[in-house]
């Protein structure tokens, strides 16, 4: 997915669940989807319980979490 797109899939407002990222047009956040994923629920599981949540959308949260990480992380000795 292009960045493009995924910047038009996830926002964040800060009135809306405290400025977290989220579903555009949703209450669902970025990290509701990672833990659902982590906890096992598949894609398919997701999209049937949220069925305002697309498979695009989950695809969209993962490139998000995804470019968050791709940090250079600084250990203090």
């Amino acid at each position: 997915m292009s960045d493009t797109r995924l910047a038009e899939r996830i926002v964040a407002d800060p009135e809306i669940c405290g400025g977290r990222p989220r579903i555009e047009g949703t209450r669902v956040r970025v990290s509701d989807i990672l833990a659902a994923l982590a906890a096992g629920d598949t894609a398919d599981e997701i999209v049937a319980s949220l069925p305002y949540v697309t498979h695009d959308d989950i695809r969209a949260a993962l490139r998000y979490a995804s470019l968050s990480l791709d940090n250079k992380v600084a250990f203090a000795a």
